[in-house]
């Protein structure tokens, strides 16, 4: 690998970045010191704590698109061909394959992305990504229409549902039976539609002349706190 790197005016001149913080733009220079002959930083965040630069700094060397990461953990110099001409025999692929195949290399000699969900987009915080993931989730939550709450039927609706259904289920025992099981079934399930419930008795045969089928209210259980 090449020992000396070189920074173009092209690049350090310009508005955005002068507009960068000093440490910010001594941290760009760091990097490019120690970047490899395509212009791939293998440890920022080491370096970034070794020269004394805040993590912030280098957050907004991407930020500004000066700097390209990767999920590796790895990151590119953007301008690191407008930066440096190494020569073919001095030159030393970079290890980084993988994430070289990510990138495009534009006319003016810049790279840029190429397959974005690839790679990590740090232009935000985490706690900016988080506030967005939550945002959405609120969202979607908020998009979905509430459930109905269930409100017990009353006799006479019962009634007209098992004339409509043409069955002999007694309306008058299944509204009580219901009712003093707290309109739960099964394991303690709460109700949703008592239609299906008259439809099962239904099916069961439950009430008119089998009406020795039809199931005894759940007792309490003092003793075991239980109802059964």
């Amino acid at each position: 690998m090449a020992k000396r790197r070189m920074f173009s005016l092209d690049v350090v001149d310009t508005d955005s970045f002068l507009d960068l913080p000093a440490s910010s733009q001594s941290l760009y220079f760091h990097l490019g010191m120690r970047a490899d002959d395509d212009g791939f930083v293998s440890s920022p965040k080491r370096i970034t704590a070794m020269v004394g630069a805040a993590g912030d700094d280098l957050k907004l060397l991407i930020a500004k698109g000066f700097v390209i990461p990767f999920e590796s953990g790895v990151c590119v110099i953007r301008d690191w061909r407008v930066n440096n001409y190494i020569q073919r025999d001095r030159y030393t692929p970079s290890i980084y394959t993988e994430e070289k195949q990510r990138l495009s290399i534009a006319e003016n000699g810049r790279y840029s992305h190429v397959d974005t969900q690839c790679i990590q987009d740090v232009s935000k915080s985490d706690t900016q990504v988080r506030i967005d993931k939550e945002r959405e989730e609120i969202d979607n939550k908020a998009a979905t229409p509430p459930r109905a709450r269930f409100i017990p039927p009353t006799l006479e609706e019962v009634q007209a549902y098992c004339i409509e259904r043409e069955n002999s289920v007694d309306a008058a025992y299944f509204l009580d039976y219901y009712a003093a099981n707290g309109w739960v079934q099964g394991k303690g399930k709460p109700i949703k539609d008592w239609k299906a419930c008259v439809r099962t008795w239904e099916r069961q045969g439950y009430g008119g002349e089998q009406s020795s089928a039809v199931p005894k209210p759940r007792q309490y259980d003092e003793a075991t706190d239980t109802w059964r």
